[in-house]
């Protein structure tokens, strides 16, 4: 590690946080570009945005994210340059050098340069906006980014709640780069662990149900999403329907409008930082993705060899040099600032993340960000499938599936949009040989070669982050026609729960497909509550728990499995869910088999009593009785503008009647207790939810999670709280005739 000294530390840590030194031309030059702009806040505090150009739209639409919540979009950016630790301290380090592993900042800087002149233009406008608020607003102060730079939007440019890189572990990341001083080597071969990494995963993918946390016992929440579109066959108004339902933490993303005479207009979800709508539609097409199971990230088992200073991997039969390579990363103290630098490694293959064994691993997935910006920019304008389907060709969007609607009667789902060409005969869930040429990737699968269907004859696709092989019912893709490794997941709960909602269902309406959204039937229990209910029967009679148990067990015996804020049953069946879970997560794992089923058909009968005994004290211990409702447990609650919220059992909050999603409920609400509370406060789940419905003209009903603003004081900063708590719909202002009466306020940016 190397320290700054102290003045000169001090002197950084300022000058950071120094207003910004607009450049004399910048800001008369910013002003002309604002007034090209309009932002109009209806009365939900949502901007829509108008430019004459798309880069005057762009410069308005990251000046109105700033003005909503500067901190997330400061945070974002840092994030996705590995400089979080210049901002929260070397605790972040390890999470810089996985993003820094790569993406290489000027590497980015090249790339802007070569980017073709109208994307650069949208970059500039970007950076611009960015820059012009900071100038505006002097009391703002930045944590580091004092002034941006256009190529920054490049390192940016996944909109997802987590990105492919984070499936490395940071635990081992640190085991084999940690030993590190001041540039001194990694690790020889031998000198790393082996063994699974920590989980580190984005979205559910294909485990919503799987074991993790530090004991390897507890439930994961998921993160992912639920779409559903529904053909003009199948609906009542004979026009396609589209449900955009992702599932991320709160106050992932903002709600907006962007369009400009140059043919934008879209609307939906945007990720503080980023300059195109990543969920969402225009008056002709919409779409939504979904965490993706795809396994499109790979690790190869490298035979490396050290003589001196030189070291070797093999490949092949030959012997090829190991890449070097050093990254510098800073990090904040309370004197100032301080650096480390790391020699890291890179084989063909990609970065060397961790060791196993004698062998060195290395990461390979998609790296390919200026294509990633066009396709994520280029889909908001798309007008129809065929214009999607283009922006699909440019196979960036690796993380994600897509459902997609619109006012043609189309409906579609599309895979994964990045999948490598691999060799089948190897089994692509593990690490491969680096040193076998026929582990090389061999370009990637088109979208036809993928699993994917159009206008099927169900009348209906959706994804709930589960595999696709019952994506559109019957006619959904075979798992048999596809390489295995395209999908590496399985059923769900929540799967399964979209599906019995599709299936039994006919003449869909906007209000039918929002109330599907909401259904509050838990598929996690329909197995297992019965397991519980056969295991307090077959008890005997001198058994304590028996009697003890009995009016729980009457009390969920003539459970409907629906979740609700009144409802007794559900409280005590999630509470009891959780503690059998981490009871049985360790045999289910050794059993092969997830966790519901294992519960359902294998797990031990004292072990169901002994949990649903476990969960009746937790509930009396913090409630004073275990008859206690799910919404006096179950809240929503924002009381600051912290990225990192605070719960206060004190404190304002709202019941909220919907479970996690590891229970089957299609809306989620990912909730727990925290240190000093005995109300479980939620922090992910349902974010953003729209029903749109395509005709001659687009017409929407959505709600965001607490409000649209950051700042405390402002009255839409949780205004939305009750309708997100209770899945009421707002409508959508998408048209200038119904902004009329619903305008808060119109102006330029800089006013």
């Amino acid at each position: 590690m190397k320290t700054l000294p102290l003045t000169l530390a001090v002197a950084c840590a300022c000058a950071a946080n120094a207003p910004l030194p607009a450049q004399t031309a910048e800001p008369a030059r910013w002003e002309r570009q604002a007034r090209r702009v309009t932002i109009v806040r209806d009365d939900w505090g949502i901007p829509h945005v108008h430019g004459t150009t798309d880069a005057d739209a762009v410069f308005g639409l990251i000046y109105a994210q700033a003005e909503d919540d500067f901190d997330r979009v400061e945070m974002n950016l840092l994030n996705a340059m590995g400089r979080t630790a210049e901002a929260e301290g070397g605790a972040r380090i390890w999470q810089d050098l996985r993003i820094r592993l790569v993406t290489d900042l000027d590497s980015a800087r090249a790339l802007y340069r070569r980017s073709p002149p109208w994307l650069r233009r949208l970059m500039d406008a970007w950076a611009d906006g960015l820059n012009f608020y900071l100038y505006r607003h002097p009391e703002v102060h930045a944590k580091v980014l004092t002034r941006f730079e256009p190529w920054m939007a490049l390192t940016f440019t996944e909109g997802s709640i987590g990105w492919d890189i984070e499936r490395v572990s940071l635990r081992e990341l640190e085991a084999f780069y940690g030993g590190q001083e001041g540039g001194a080597g990694g690790r020889a071969p031998g000198g790393g662990s082996q063994g699974p990494g920590d989980q580190e995963r984005h979205g559910d993918g294909p485990g919503e149900a799987a074991a993790g946390g530090d004991d390897g016992l507890a439930m994961r929440e998921p993160s992912g999403s639920n779409g559903m579109a529904v053909a003009p066959s199948n609906t009542a108004g004979h026009h396609a329907l589209l449900l955009i339902n992702p599932h991320t933490s709160f106050f992932f993303r903002a709600e907006v409008q962007v369009s400009s005479d140059e043919g934008l207009d879209a609307y939906g979800a945007v990720t503080w930082g980023q300059f195109f709508v990543y969920q969402g539609f225009n008056d002709r097409i919409g779409w939504m993705h979904t965490s993706s199971g795809v396994d499109n990230v790979d690790e190869y088992l490298e035979t490396v060899t050290r003589r001196g200073d030189v070291t070797t991997y093999r490949y092949g039969g030959r012997e090829l040099p190991v890449r070097r390579s050093s990254v510098t990363l800073r990090y904040r103290t309370a004197a100032g600032t301080a650096e480390r630098r790391f020699t890291v490694y890179r084989t063909r293959h990609g970065p060397v993340v961790r060791a196993a064994g004698e062998r060195w691993v290395t990461v390979r997935l998609m790296q390919d960000p200026l294509h990633a910006l066009v396709q994520a920019y280029t889909r908001t304008k798309a007008r129809d499938l065929a214009s999607f389907r283009r922006s699909l060709a440019l196979h960036t969007n690796s993380s994600n599936n897509t459902i997609l609607a619109d006012a043609d009667g189309h409906i579609a789902y599309f895979h994964s949009n990045f999948i490598p060409r691999r060799d089948p005969a190897f089994d692509w869930t593990k690490p491969v040989d680096g040193s076998d040429p026929r582990t090389d990737w061999h370009g990637v699968l088109s979208v036809d070669e993928t699993p994917h269907v159009v206008d099927p004859a169900s009348g209906w696709v959706y994804n709930s982050n589960d595999w696709p092989w019952q994506a559109a019912g019957p006619d959904s893709p075979r798992r048999e026609d596809f390489p295995a490794y395209v999908e590496a997941g399985g059923p769900s709960a929540r799967g399964r729960h979209a599906v019995r909602e599709l299936s039994h269902a006919h003449g869909w309406t906007s209000d039918s497909l929002r109330a599907a959204a909401y259904d509050p039937y838990l598929t996690w229990f329909e197995r297992t509550i019965p397991a519980l209910v056969r295991a307090w029967e077959a008890a005997s009679a001198s058994d304590p728990l028996r009697e003890r148990l009995r009016e729980q067990i009457d009390s969920l015996r003539g459970w409907d499995l629906r979740w609700g804020e009144a409802s007794v049953p559900t409280a005590l069946a999630v509470f009891w869910g959780d503690a059998v879970s981490r009871r049985e997560a360790r045999a289910a794992r050794a059993a092969g088999v997830p966790v519901e089923d294992y519960v359902a058909t294998r797990a031990p009968a004292p072990d169901l009593l002994e949990a649903l005994a476990a969960a009746s004290d937790s509930i009396a211990g913090g409630f004073g009785t275990w008859r206690t409702p799910w919404g006096r447990i179950n809240r929503f609650q924002r009381l600051t503008d912290d990225i990192v919220q605070a719960f206060d059992d004190s404190g304002p909050s709202t019941p909220v009647g919907f479970t996690s999603a590891v229970w089957g409920s299609l809306a989620s609400f990912g909730a727990r207790a925290y240190p000093g509370t005995h109300r479980w406060y939620g922090t992910s789940g349902n974010s953003f939810v729209a029903v749109v419905e395509f005709g001659d003209s687009v017409r929407a009903r959505a709600v965001t999670a607490g409000g649209e603003s950051g700042h405390p004081g402002s009255p839409h900063f949780d205004d939305e709280a009750q309708r997100y708590a209770t899945g009421d719909l707002r409508e959508v202002y998408f048209y200038p005739s119904q902004l009329r009466g619903h305008t808060e306020r119109e102006y330029h940016p800089g006013e």
